[in-house]
Formats: C-alpha cells, structure tokens, sequence
C-alpha cells in the first residue's frame, strides 16, 4: 500500500512495483514540474537537504531535508524571475550549487547560470550569474559540477551562430573556482553546425525525429579528468580529450541513429570495466519515436567503440499508449561526491511513464532487471501517466526520483 505524506491526494490507478517499496512521497506544495538536476547536500548542520531543479516556471528549485527520507520536509522553494525561463538542471558541491538558466527564445535573459551559497539552505544567496545571451542563444540546458571548480554544460553563446536553430547549444567549459567570477576557459561544438565552420553541416535525420546536432550531458570524471563523456543528442555519442582546453579533440565517436531514432541523452563510463552505458530520449508522445533504448557499449578500444547489448525494454504493449512518453531517459551518474551511490555493475535510470527500473549489468551481454516502481497516475495529469523525468541514489541505496509534471518527489528503496 502506498503511504501518504505530505497532504497526499488520492491517486488514480495502480502502483506497479518489484523489489522496490515507497518509503515516502512529497507533492512539493503543487509545483511539480521538475526537471533533470537532483543533488544531496550534506549541510554544514549535519541534515541531508535534496535540491531540485524545475523544468517549469514559475518555480526554480526547491530545497527538501531528507535527513529521514520517510519524513521529508520542504524547507525552501524559489521563483524564477518570469515565465519564460526554466532551471531545469543543477549540480551542488558542498555549499556550493550551480542552476542553469534555459529561455524559451533566443535573446531572452537570464540565459546562462547562477551560483549560489547555499551554507543556509532555507536562505541561498546569489554569487554570479554567468551570461549565456544573445541573438541566437537559449543559455543552458545541463550543468555538471562536480570538482568544485568546474562547470562543464550544453549552452549557446553569444557568438555562435547555429547554420540550423535546432544545434544552438554546444560544450562549453567554465571556471568557477573564485564563484563570484567565473570564466570560460573551453569549448568544442559538432563540425558543421556553426555558420562559417569549413565542414559540411551534417545530414538529419527525418524532421520527425530531427532534435538537432547539439550537446545534452557533458560528463568529466576524477577517473578521467582529460576526457568529457557528452550525449550529443542525434550526433550520438561523443568521447572529447580536454587536457588541453585551448585543444579540444574529438577521441571516440558512435552513432547509432539512423537507422534508429536519434536523441542521444548520456555516456557514462564504467572505467573498471572499459563500457559506456549509453541513454536515448523518449521526446515523442504515444511512443512515436519507440524504441528509445539504453545500450551496453564495449570501449576497450576507445576508438572504435562496439554496442554489444541493450538494457531490457518496459514492455511495449504496457506503456507505449498509457500516456505522454514512454522509453529512456537518464541515468543515476555514479557522481563521485560523498553522498552518492557509485557502482560498476548496478544502474538506476528513469523511463517516464513506465517508472524507474534497476539493472544488474554484472554480464553486460545479457543485463538484467531486478526492481521497477511505477507510481500510479498523479491527479490532474496533463499526460494521462505518470512521466518519472530524473533519479538520484544516495550512497545508502535511497532513491530519489521526480515526475515532470505535477506528481513531485518519490522516495523509495530497493533490494539489490
């Protein structure tokens, strides 16, 4: 039975789960609409505060102890400065935290990201904003901080010009280790898609699936600092050697759209064992643009990178019409921070209307699933399901996932 917190309204349909039990939920007082940024801050008080980023004005992230997760309390909710910009992404280091700053349109403001003190979670206090806008810019989209000192994103910039709109967001690299001035110190984008690049734009793919040649997440581990691991949407997914910043080369490259469906979402190595796990993106309703996969990639040999299985699919037949998006989406990062859960061989990922899953990847040719929870359909949903947009796993196997749109913040564990 599903445990009420909060002022939890009765939900519709039926909660489908293996291996994996709601220890509490939070409707985040009707402001839903969270996006793809979930960090654990170990505060300087000792309480674990969830920070959040929404997808969807008017709020801007909010801020959840979770010192008990089957107690959770809201201790702070921002606004964001008009209807047209969204959050959408955010990383925390300490008490530090980095929000990214996504307008609708080109030339609108604030486009870029903030940085904030959060030492006082109930009061964060603004460092620097870092100014992303322009004629042809919709700022950030995702942020990964994760050294203290480093920003690496997806944004536009004032001086990139996209030959198609659609490919306006590229790599970028940002220093922050004095926060109140931060600077960017790099940049590499797809040859061909900034007008006055000598390379052919690239081919699309059909304009049903076109989402554009532009980065999403843009990962760098301790493991690897020389190397950002970036899902580079329908240019697949693209391995970059960053040790000289000035430099920036292109090391790996895979692809597998067409013939599939494009929207590479994220590559996150598995160093100990020399694979990628590598996520589509479901961005279409009804599963037109199914099947969107998370695939197993061999990189012993980085480059020339080998698919060599895919993770097992939600059922078709159960969730393709249920409502809104149905397929892959993004992965628990193994972030290497003190509150984070890290594994080479378990992987959590979330896949909209068909819930959170977890997988045993111990044999990456033939991985297994071992636990999924499917909330029922929040009240009002504007999808007709449930449509689980991130997770997080704290280093005590505590899930934390959010729904899109009005369901807000599940709290659940799981047996693996």
């Amino acid at each position: 039975m599903v445990t009420s917190f909060q002022g939890q309204r009765p939900y519709s349909g039926r909660v489908m789960s293996h291996n994996m039990k709601l220890l509490s939920h939070h409707e985040l007082e009707g402001f839903g609409g969270l996006g793809e940024g979930i960090a654990i801050q170990l505060a300087d008080d000792g309480r674990r505060i969830l920070w959040m980023a929404h997808e969807a004005a008017p709020k801007d992230f909010s801020g959840v102890d979770v010192s008990d997760p089957r107690n959770p309390r809201l201790i702070v909710q921002t606004e964001l400065p008009h209807m047209k910009v969204r959050a959408n992404s955010l990383d925390v280091v300490g008490n530090l935290m980095v929000v990214a700053r996504q307008v609708k349109e080109a030339g609108l403001k604030p486009a870029g990201f903030d940085v904030f003190d959060i030492s006082k979670p109930e009061a964060p206090r603004l460092l620097s904003h870092f100014d992303c806008s322009g004629p042809w810019s919709r700022g950030v989209h995702a942020v990964w901080f994760v050294d203290g000192k480093t920003v690496h994103m997806a944004s536009g910039a004032p001086d990139f010009q996209p030959r198609n709109p659609k490919d306006d967001q590229f790599y970028r690299i940002v220093d922050v280790s004095d926060p109140t001035k931060p600077r960017e110190v790099g940049r590499w984008w797809y040859p061909g898609t900034r007008e006055g690049d000598d390379a052919p734009s690239p081919g699309r793919l059909p304009a049903l699936f076109d989402n554009g040649f532009r980065a999403h997440n843009t990962n760098v581990f301790p493991q690897r600092p020389d190397r950002a691991y970036v899902g580079y949407i329908d240019g697949g997914a693209i391995v970059l050697d960053i040790s000289d910043l000035s430099d920036i080369r292109l090391v790996s490259h895979w692809n597998h759209s067409p013939p599939f469906n494009g929207f590479t979402h994220t590559v996150l190595p598995l160093f100990d064992r020399d694979l990628w796990v590598v996520t589509d993106e479901a961005v279409k309703n009804d599963a037109t643009d199914w099947p969107k996969l998370v695939w197993m990639v061999d990189a012993r040999l980085e480059s020339n990178p080998v698919p060599i299985s895919t993770f097992p699919a939600p059922p078709y037949e159960t969730f393709a019409k249920r409502g809104g998006f149905s397929g892959a989406h993004n992965l628990h990062e193994n972030l290497p921070l003190p509150c984070s859960f890290q594994s080479q061989t378990h992987l959590v990922g979330t896949f909209f209307n068909a819930g959170v899953r977890v997988y045993d990847a111990t044999n990456p040719y033939q991985v297994e699933e071992v636990a999924y929870f499917v909330p029922a359909t929040p009240p009002l949903a504007p999808r007709g399901a449930i449509q689980l947009n991130d997770v997080y796993v704290d280093e005590r196997r505590v899930i934390y996932t959010v729904d899109r749109y009005n369901g807000g913040l599940y709290i659940l564990e799981a047996n693996f």
